[in-house]
């Protein structure tokens, strides 16, 4: 049971509001039509190739502690990567341009 501006919510409407949040967020990348090179080159430009956020914590030749790659907890992530591969096939399929500088 968790809050909300003082309403307590079960774990099973928790659940509900995750899932209606997921398929918002999917529904908004799935919308989004790559129609134009500009916005294609834009898109494939501001996504990155990997995940950035991956680190391994280092002190004098010893690793610390490593940072999981923290895009993976990011609901949306697999629909930017989406949204991304789309643009990246627009791009090689309709505007016979060559990728190869976004897959590095």
């Amino acid at each position: 049971m968790f809050h909300i501006n003082g309403l307590r919510l079960h774990s099973s409407t928790k659940q509900s509001l995750k899932q209606f949040f997921l398929k918002r967020v999917h529904s908004v990348f799935v919308s989004i039509n790559v129609e134009h090179r500009s916005t294609a080159n834009l898109i494939c430009q501001l996504v990155p190739t990997q995940c950035p956020f991956e680190r391994d914590i280092r002190f004098l030749g010893h690793t610390l502690f490593h940072i999981p790659p923290l895009c993976k907890l990011n609901p949306a992530y697999e629909e930017v990567v989406a949204l991304r591969f789309r643009a990246l096939s627009y791009l090689a399929d309709q505007c016979g341009e060559d990728i190869s500088r976004y897959c590095r």
